[in-house]
């Protein structure tokens, strides 16, 4: 039996973050009066210098190692530099909502730091396994995280809500995989897709394993009709939890939705955007109409999150017009760029909420944001920046993401998609606009002055900035999103 020994250059990253983790699990046993600050610092560097291990031994081509399970491309290396950034972001907006709860522990940084594992195991998949691995420890960890305020019976509950309809959505996913199996003979994605076009795979069983998957991924995106965790869940987590399920795993999903259906179901993709269509269109009107209906603002952007899920799975689905692939990089760099930007936007919101919040006070309602222009007009304006631009309205990041995805499905030939699209947002700028219509004509409820650390001010501030301009010069970002798939595709 001939061993071959794996190149371990191209996993670089994922090898340095799986020692850190280690690393930093051992030293927090080890050192219990600084396992606190200790873990914080150790994970942000970790996500720092992973970042700069990615970048440094990062190819033009795509690369393929451990027996083609992984694969190092653009796209991979594009989403694991946003999933750190907006990681890092996440733990360093969350710190001080964490110790005024006291619940700021070293397990939580190690859980988030798997949980990033986990999320770069899935982005750099070239196979199911490695991706159905990498789904179950980037969710698992987050289930923890849910819970991890023991003392409180609404993050348990969500928890337990969470956890069981993640492994039914696991078991689907994984059902779906084998049926593929069945079907193709292979794992491998490229190997799924080769049996495909030689019409070597069994298409009963195919299209069965394709309603599965697409569940599945559905599911970890929380689209309709997937989507009865998300305010349950988004409300019940400690803020500074929800705000991580809100913005990176977002990212793994759409890398894990690229890799299944483009790469190894692309010859079938008239089945898959049928129900792509399904998908999306019920979630931008489910997500938009029942958002105008929520007090907890925590819920209002969770249905806010399950209308923009929907909007970038459009740009999944005007990829391909009967079997001509032309429009396929505008579409989906129009839906990647929307998921990185649904993401900064994320940041911002939640961002805010812990901005609001302190000991024994949880700023999730509506009517706690009344008068904040009064308390800080700073602060107001940036909220303001963030809801505009979930809106859509010009000139913010927001617009242009809709926008691009708007242009994919037109140039796709679905015009009346485009147009509910267009209705379900203007119907969707109310409640995004109630926001800014209580911190500017409403009197203050609380007017106690907001104190936050320097860093979080700082990079709340950066963030709000980010979102401006970024609306001003999008073409950046939408490049950096075309380049990154152009090696891919």
């Amino acid at each position: 039996m001939n061993f071959v020994v794996p190149d371990f250059y191209p996993a670089a990253a994922e090898i340095f973050v799986a020692v850190m983790a280690l690393v930093i699990m051992l030293a927090s046993t080890f050192a219990r009066s600084i396992a606190r600050s200790l873990s914080y610092y150790a994970t942000q560097f970790t996500l720092i210098a992973a970042a700069f291990v990615t970048i440094f031994t990062m190819e033009g081509e795509p690369v393929y190692t451990f027996s083609n399970l992984f694969i190092r491309d653009l796209m991979g290396d594009f989403l694991k530099l946003m999933i750190y950034f907006s990681t890092a972001i996440a733990l360093l907006y969350g710190r001080a909502y964490l110790a005024d709860r006291k619940i700021d522990k070293p397990e939580y940084y190690l859980l988030a730091l798997l949980m990033t594992l986990g999320m770069m195991v899935m982005v750099t998949a070239n196979h199911m396994l490695p991706m159905y691995i990498g789904l179950e420890m980037m969710s698992l960890a987050l289930y923890t995280m849910v819970a991890f305020d023991r003392d409180s019976a609404r993050s348990t509950e969500a928890a337990m809500k969470y956890f069981v309809l993640g492994a039914l959505a696991s078991g689907l996913l994984l059902y779906g995989m084998s049926m593929v199996y069945g079907a193709t003979g292979s794992l491998e994605f490229s190997a799924i897709a080769q049996a495909i076009y030689n019409e070597a795979a069994n298409r009963t069983v195919l299209m069965f394993g394709l309603v599965f998957l697409v569940a599945g991924i559905s599911f970890k995106l929380g689209v309709v009709p997937f989507h009865m965790w998300v305010p349950d869940v988004y409300q019940g987590a400690p803020t500074a939890v929800t705000l991580m399920i809100a913005t990176a795993p977002k990212l793994a999903a759409f890398a894990m939705a690229v890799r299944l259906l483009i790469w190894a179901l692309f010859d079938i993709a008239e089945e898959w955007q049928t129900m792509l269509m399904l998908v999306a269109v019920a979630s931008i009107v489910l997500g938009n109409l029942a958002a105008i209906a929520q007090q907890n603002i925590k819920r209002m952007l969770a249905y806010s999150g399950i209308s923009h899920m929907g909007f970038m799975l459009l740009g999944l689905l005007a990829g391909v017009v009967d079997g001509d692939r032309h429009f396929a990089l505008n579409a989906y760099s129009s839906a990647m760029f929307y998921a990185v930007s649904y993401v900064i936007m994320s940041l911002a919101s939640f961002g805010m909420l812990i901005l609001l919040s302190r000991a024994g006070f949880e700023a999730e309602n509506i009517d706690d944001f009344k008068g904040l222009s009064r308390r800080s007009p700073w602060f107001a304006l940036m909220m303001l920046f963030v809801m505009f631009s979930m809106a859509g309205i010009p000139f913010f990041i927001g617009f242009f993401a809709k926008l691009s995805v708007l242009q994919a499905v037109v140039a796709a030939g679905y015009f009346w998609l485009a147009v509910v699209a267009v209705l379900m947002s203007v119907a969707g700028a109310f409640y995004y606009l109630r926001v800014v219509k209580v911190m500017y004509f409403d009197e203050p409820v609380d007017a106690s002055p907001i104190h936050a650390p320097a860093e979080v001010r700082v990079m709340l501030s950066a963030n709000g900035i980010a979102i401006a301009a970024l609306g001003l010069a999008p073409q950046m970002l939408m490049s950096l999103c075309a380049y990154a798939l152009l090696g891919s595709l």
